[in-house]
């Protein structure tokens, strides 16, 4: 079994006379053959977490096991661990089957026979067998990338680490290599930890997902948790695209009152906050609803400054009240027409906002997740299938 934890795992770096916290006191379970993505913004501590797991840093303090057994003191070659980097790594001297072989060739008993053997299955598996005499240099990126997962896969290891592998590909063979990705890792049934800091990426390949900041773990759970039940602020801001919109407001009553607009929460929503509270209303831009009359009392009232037309779907910026800048975005259909410089009204449904303490940024509430098991069944069903 390869369960991988890290409990109290930290990591600072000596700058001069200064200290740097990279990861800060991560607590992270990881199930055997699970594929977990850590994602967040550049210099959260994603990679430094991915190279302490390998053994390339060492942690300051803290544990990391594997199977239940501490590794953090051993080297990387007795970790059973084997690594893709962002930058792939090949020998440009050698072939692919070259490649592929040589981390077999110096670290195993294998005879000739079982590495060409070995190399010529994952090959098959990777669609590369017909590139096994190229060298990297003649290979184009996807290709690079396959027989970079290949010298990995021949290894049989107990856990793959995936360095940013795809932000070296166009975004048309980058969503290939994703799909292509989450069959490999459910074919081989691998203990998986990959890093990005592409949230796509993020939503569509981790069973589960943690994201950091500040080399703090923000939040852990499966990406359709945390889109909809986001543990704080940050979380609910740096997932989504285009990107939770957030009001200060304070509450007066069962109302909240911001420099846009006054708002009246629900008494469930309201028993959860204290009169005078300082506090973040937010609303993801494809729950706001738009309505053409300007003259309805519904909602509040708003001017469409810019749509973004996105094929299926309209990103929607508007300036609420006499607000000079855009401050709101929502989502619409993609056959509905609204223009620039239209009076509308603008609705958020009480069912689809989520409310944050403003000084700690904790979550108050989150909207309600009715279906989110079923959600989760269906996803399981497909990747079985």
């Amino acid at each position: 079994m390869a369960e991988l934890s890290l409990t109290g795992t930290t990591k600072v770096f000596k700058d001069g006379g200064d200290e740097i916290v990279a990861v800060d006191n991560i607590d992270l379970d990881i199930e055997d053959g699970e594929f977990v993505v850590l994602v967040g913004p550049s210099g959260c501590g994603k990679s430094t977490t991915l190279r302490m797991i390998a053994g390339l840093d060492k942690p300051t303090s803290g544990t990391i096991s594997i199977g239940g057994e501490a590794i953090q003191d051993r080297s990387p070659q007795e970790r059973d661990i084997a690594m893709v980097f962002q930058s792939y790594a090949l020998y440009p001297h050698m072939t692919v089957r070259g490649n592929m072989a040589f981390g077999l060739e110096e670290s195993t008993d294998m005879t000739d026979a079982e590495i060409d053997e070995t190399v010529t299955d994952a090959a098959e598996t990777l669609g590369i067998a017909n590139l096994l005499d190229r060298k990297p240099g003649a290979l184009s990126g996807g290709q690079q990338q396959r027989v970079a997962l290949g010298r990995a896969i021949v290894r049989n290891p107990e856990v793959f680490l995936l360095d940013e592998p795809l932000s070296n590909l166009d975004a048309k063979l980058r969503a290939q290599m994703r799909t292509e990705l989450q069959q490999l890792q459910d074919d081989l049934g691998v203990t998986t930890i990959y890093v990005t800091h592409d949230q796509t990426e993020a939503m569509t390949m981790g069973d589960r997902i943690a994201i950091l900041d500040g080399g703090r773990l923000q939040q852990l759970g499966t990406p359709m948790e945390c889109y909809h039940e986001p543990a704080n602020v940050f979380v609910a801001g740096f997932l989504g695209e285009p990107a939770m919109n957030f009001f200060d407001a304070t509450v007066d009553g069962a109302t909240l009152v911001s420099e846009e607009f006054t708002y009246a929460l629900p008494d469930e929503i309201a028993a959860k906050t204290t009169d005078g509270a300082e506090v973040v209303l937010g609303i993801r831009p494809e729950s706001i609803d738009i309505t053409d009359d300007p003259d309805s009392s519904e909602g509040i009232p708003a001017t469409i400054d810019v749509v973004e037309p996105h094929g299926d779907e309209n990103a929607v910026h508007l300036r609420l009240g006499d607000q000079s800048e855009p401050t709101l975005t929502a989502m619409i259909d993609g056959m509905r027409y609204l223009a620039s410089g239209q009076s509308v009204r603008v609705h958020f449904p009480t069912d689809s906002v989520h409310l944050f303490d403003a000084e700690s940024g904790e979550a108050i509430h989150n909207r309600q997740l009715t279906n989110v098991d079923r959600v989760q069944e269906i996803g399981t069903a497909q990747s079985a299938d």
